[in-house]
């Protein structure tokens, strides 16, 4: 493991947890009913309306949630660079017959990348903590994610993160230029045709980015555009797929396109979905069959043997794009958090051979299958 791609400080935690155990001395003994302490995970159900800003908080009740901030920063004098903040919220299954008060109820874990074709490969850092102590977690009622000193906060204007690795830092304020984009059907996106394969979904397309990057010994303004997905769920891949391929674009003329397929194990589209809001504000919602994923480059990992198709055509509806990374070497390498690899970066869209947006490209499952 390479130390630099995560950071757990432990002193910190460590007093923490004594300072609790002194508050508290009796807690660890202190036995609840399976019941009460235990309870099941909330399903995504139809009819359920989202609510802003409430639906921006976390949703503890459910086994899993992330805000995913992906972007395009332009420097002055320097060639554009793609970022990824990313925070996760998961909720473990807990044991009946432990009774300690000190078993996680929540885990939070996050990732950071920096896309930089001048350096050859992403630039990424790591991190992972129960929640708790204050030192993690996710506040209901409004986006406020931390670990550490890594957050993500919104207040009635904007978002804010500030991200700290030993390769770069994050300073970036997202202001919002749109109202949220609800996927699926009014926030309810299916990913396989049983009904509890679902999450409920909205993104933020075409946030403004304005702040500072850290990085080479010094600071440089930044600005650009970002996409912010949030998303929930707690039956979110059907037993039969193995991953999914999943694109963000920020389409040149305003309007946005989100459309993915979950893949089976022959490769093969197992569901697919997606949304486009074109710059009149009127929003197309793909059925599985409107949305085709057609591979056209393959690239090939030097460090872990896999292949990821990092060159796409992409049919959705009556939008047909290709694909094209920023730079080939976007992968993540995150089994010290999450437990996988996968291959997250910035694209370029092209319509009829010219720019049409950009935006970002996940491809999971190429390594293994995804375990959520």
């Amino acid at each position: 493991m390479n130390a630099d791609n995560i950071k757990i400080p432990k002193r910190r935690r460590t007093l923490a947890w004594l300072a609790g155990l002194i508050a508290a001395p009796g807690v660890v003994a202190r036995v609840q009913s399976p019941e009460s302490r235990v309870p099941p995970f909330a399903p995504v159900v139809p009819g359920y309306r989202l609510r802003f800003p409430h639906d921006e908080g976390s949703h503890p009740e459910f086994r899993v949630e992330w805000w995913y901030v992906t972007g395009w920063l332009d420097e002055a004098g320097r060639n554009p660079l793609g970022f990824q903040i990313t925070f996760f919220r998961a909720r473990p299954e807990l044991k009946h017959d432990n009774p300690s008060a000190f078993t996680p109820s929540q885990i939070m874990i996050a990732h950071a990348a920096l896309s930089d074709p001048a350096h050859g490969r992403l630039i990424h850092a790591q991190r992972a903590a129960r929640a708790g102590f204050e030192l993690a977690g996710a506040e209901q009622g409004r986006t406020r994610v931390w670990l550490d000193d890594w957050t993500l906060e919104q207040d009635s204007r904007a978002y804010r993160s500030r991200i700290f690795t030993p390769e770069f830092r994050f300073d970036l304020t997202f202001t919002s230029t749109q109202r949220p984009l609800l996927q699926g059907e009014r926030g309810l996106s299916r990913k396989g045709p049983a009904a509890e394969s679902a999450s409920y979904y909205y993104s933020l397309p075409h946030l403004k980015v304005t702040g500072s990057l850290f990085r080479d010994g010094k600071a440089q303004k930044v600005s650009g555009t970002a996409w912010l997905d949030h998303e929930w769920s707690s039956s979110y891949l059907a037993r039969e797929a193995v991953g999914w391929d999943w694109i963000g674009i920020n389409l040149e003329e305003g309007g946005a396109l989100m459309a993915f397929r979950m893949r089976d194990k022959q490769g093969g589209s197992f569901w697919a979905g997606g949304a486009h809001r074109r710059s009149d504000g009127s929003v197309q919602v793909f059925s599985p069959s409107d949305v085709r994923f057609t591979p056209r480059r393959e690239w090939r990992s030097a460090r872990t043997g896999t292949s990821y198709p990092v060159s796409w055509l992409v049919k959705a509806g009556a939008l047909e794009l290709v694909l094209e990374p920023l730079m080939d070497d976007q992968e993540h390498d995150t089994r010290a958090s999450t437990g996988t690899i996968y291959w997250e970066g910035a694209v370029r869209a092209l319509a009829g051979g010219k720019p049409a947006g950009r935006g970002y490209l996940e491809l999971t499952g190429y390594w293994r299958r995804v375990a959520l």
